[in-house]
């Protein structure tokens, strides 16, 4: 089961690297849609909190250093904190606490942008970057990525439940 949940965690990676680069290629707001989110949220629920942890760890440094998105500074530790908190949260939530995929998607989001926030707080103010104003980044992330997490919310259920019957279905065939 650990070498499946492995490959498994390499190719939710892989697809939160693609995934932005179809969304730039097709001229669809990344930051909008907040693509690289989605893989890394079904990881947490598909594999589990620390899984997900990883996955949401590893995504956006391997997607920044082979596409260049996100950016190293600021960006990349801030999405870096979030999506990593995004896929522990997410398989706690159910792991842990039995909640539906809803309430774990919206912990999740809610703990990912909390943990984005303190990044950017610390980064702020202890390395300086004055651009990166708490308040300004809240407006950002909440406002710019409303449709992201709207589309997340509607679409991360039906795909969660897809994946499971797919995997499901696939580990009962195996097992004949």
């Amino acid at each position: 089961m650990e070498t499946r949940k492995v490959v498994l965690g390499g190719f939710f990676i892989a697809l939160g690297v693609l995934f932005p680069i179809l969304f730039h290629t097709v001229s669809m707001a990344g930051s909008v849609f907040l693509p690289m989110h989605i893989p890394v949220l079904l990881a947490g629920f598909i594999l589990g909190r620390k899984y997900g942890f990883f996955v949401g760890l590893l995504t956006p440094a391997i997607s920044s250093f082979l596409t260049g998105m996100p950016p190293l500074m600021p960006t990349l530790p801030i999405m870096t904190v979030e999506l990593s908190i995004y896929g522990l949260i997410a398989g706690l939530l159910v792991e842990k606490f039995q909640l539906n995929t809803i309430f774990s998607l919206i912990g999740a989001m809610v703990c990912g942008r909390i943990g984005a926030l303190f990044t950017v707080f610390l980064m702020a103010n202890l390395l300086g970057v004055v651009r990166l104003a708490p308040i300004t980044w809240i407006k950002g992330a909440v406002v710019t990525g409303l449709p992201g997490m709207v589309i997340q919310v509607i679409f991360i259920p039906t795909l969660l439940y897809m994946l499971k019957n797919g995997l499901s279905r696939d580990m009962t065939h195996n097992l004949k």
